[in-house]
């Protein structure tokens, strides 16, 4: 089992204290927000899309340093995304944690940094919040589009 140093290690609290896009947007495609009942961790994001890509984003995170850390990588690496990839990013971000499969790769690597955090179950919930949420607000916006697209008709 890994021992907490490695979970809070120096990279994490970099990445923790790097948070980008953390002002909500005035008029997001979809929002939706992420809250851990067991840490009180509490993550809320906004998205924009344009041609089938995130084109803005914006977030408030209340969140431990594992949910910070993770919502610094999403901040720095969500704009120019395709849901798609953000879905499969939360996928293999769900199987690195609760299934032990590999981390993320590319540019979304520094998420390995959270691997040793499987062997810590009450803490998925609070390292997994931004990409719940982020899918979440995905769906929002896909919803609002297609009542919009039914509006136009």
């Amino acid at each position: 089992m890994a021992n907490l140093d490695e979970i809070y290690n120096t990279r994490i609290l970099e990445l923790a204290g790097g948070i980008s896009h953390t002002d909500r947007l005035t008029d997001p495609d979809g929002s939706a927000t992420g809250h851990s009942k067991l840490c009180g961790s509490t993550v809320t994001v906004d998205v924009k899309l344009e041609d089938g890509h995130v084109s803005e984003f914006g977030q408030s995170v209340k969140a431990c340093l594992l949910g910070q850390a993770s919502a610094s990588v999403m901040g720095r690496e969500i704009v120019g995304s395709t849901p798609d990839e953000l879905r499969r990013i939360g996928r293999e971000m769900r199987a690195m944690l609760k299934e032990g499969g590999p981390p993320p790769a590319g540019r979304w690597a520094d998420l390995a940094v959270l691997e040793p955090v499987r062997n810590y179950k009450a803490r998925h919930a609070s390292t997994l919040l931004v990409f719940d949420a982020v899918e979440k607000a995905l769906e929002d916006a896909e919803v609002r589009a297609s009542a919009d697209v039914q509006a136009e008709r």
